[in-house]
């Protein structure tokens, strides 16, 4: 019976038959998948039913659905082969960010963990300590700016990191003992 398409269906279902273990060892031999290489003579066999002049006969279209189910193996496993480099490159990628967004987060925390135990200081410590740590300025210019003498800015400095260092460890063993 011939269709629309000017397909005889009979042949067509007999070379189906016939012909598909044929190009499926192909097809799994070049692309090692059995899933991936039904698929893929299944579409060799739809370009075949769709030709618009058909084969003279079963041995032609065995050789050329050989041909087509080749050559669309070989470019599904050279697709496979970029997406498996594409992927290790991306794998040997995402250790990186995976670090550097650990890192970040880390740092927001201690930041925080550092500007709450700031906060707890009296202003006379949390002063100094923020001019000199985070201002950047030397221990005359602290002193000038807060009208006190340099060796009175050292004291603070020094007793402002001293408490600074007791309420940081006392929120780490409390981190500790609640984990």
């Amino acid at each position: 019976m011939v269709n629309t398409s000017g397909v005889d269906e009979r042949r067509f279902n007999r070379e189906y038959k016939e012909l598909f273990p044929i190009i499926f060892r192909v097809a799994l031999r070049v692309t090692g998948d059995c899933d991936a290489a039904e698929d893929l003579c299944h579409d060799a066999f739809i370009k075949y039913y769709q030709r618009h002049e058909p084969l003279p006969d079963t041995d032609q279209a065995k050789y050329w659905l050989i041909r087509v189910v080749k050559n669309m193996s070989l470019n599904y496993a050279k697709r496979k082969t970029r997406e498996r480099k594409a992927i290790g490159k991306l794998q040997k990628i995402e250790p990186v960010f995976a670090d550097s967004e650990e890192k970040r987060v880390l740092e927001n925390e201690t930041k925080k963990e550092v500007q709450d135990a700031l906060d707890k200081l009296p202003y006379k410590l949390r002063a100094v300590l923020v001019f000199k740590e985070y201002g950047g300025l030397n221990y005359r210019d602290i002193g000038k700016l807060m009208g006190i003498s340099e060796g009175n800015v050292k004291v603070r400095v020094f007793r402002a990191r001293e408490q600074l260092g007791k309420i940081l460890s006392r929120r780490r063993q409390n981190h500790v003992s609640e984990g």
